[in-house]
């Protein structure tokens, strides 16, 4: 399986991770909400699957008990998450752990659970949810690569394709997409175009 790429496709269903799978994504988030377990079970179950024939790797939001059981490397928490995910059984069963942060207090908490890499965001405004928090700027990204060093740090909100390659100049690792892959009406274009932009040409 594949490390922490360049070009990290947030989706919302399992549908969405085999579509950017298919076109050559290799690292990959799958970030729903739910309560309902058999639901939850059946998406992390079918995207596992997809990324293991595309071999990409799948980072599960939030649902660490069903990532653990279904065989998943990756989960990534949020700062509510952390405070109630168990991190003894994440730890002891091998899952490696991206965390959300938006502030210097949240990342104090992130880097104190020895995370496997460490997003920052919005980097800009987002309209795909409403946010507490006002956009960081490129020169927070700046700030956070040289303070979580040598960790990768994944940029996200509001990152367009124009915008994408400004983040890795800032020492992003990787840079985090949404809205301007999935709400796109050419999905598979502007996948390539993401790709090509960070270099990670299938």
């Amino acid at each position: 399986m594949t490390g922490i790429g360049r070009f990290y496709p947030i989706a919302g269903t399992a549908e969405e991770v085999e579509r950017v799978a298919a076109l050559g994504a290799r690292f990959i988030q799958l970030r729903f909400k739910s309560t309902d377990r058999a639901h939850i079970v059946e998406e992390v179950s079918r995207a596992l699957a997809s990324c293991r024939h595309y071999h990409a790797q799948l980072v599960v939001n939030d649902h660490w008990e069903v990532a653990l059981e279904q065989g998943a490397s990756y989960i990534h928490l949020g700062q509510e998450d952390l405070e109630t995910a168990d991190l003894t059984r994440i730890r002891r069963g091998g899952l490696k752990l991206g965390v959300s942060t938006h502030s210097h207090e949240e990342l104090n908490k992130a880097l104190a659970v020895k995370p496997d890499y460490v997003a920052l965001g919005p980097i800009w405004e987002t309209t795909l949810k409403v946010m507490p928090w006002k956009p960081q700027g490129l020169e927070r990204v700046r700030e956070w690569a040289t303070l979580i060093d040598p960790l990768p740090l994944v940029a996200i909100g509001g990152v367009t394709l124009a915008r994408c390659r400004s983040c890795l100049e800032a020492g992003a690792h990787s840079v985090a997409v949404v809205s301007d892959i999935f709400r796109h009406s050419d999905l598979e274009g502007q996948t390539r175009k993401w790709q090509q932009a960070l270099g990670e040409v299938s």
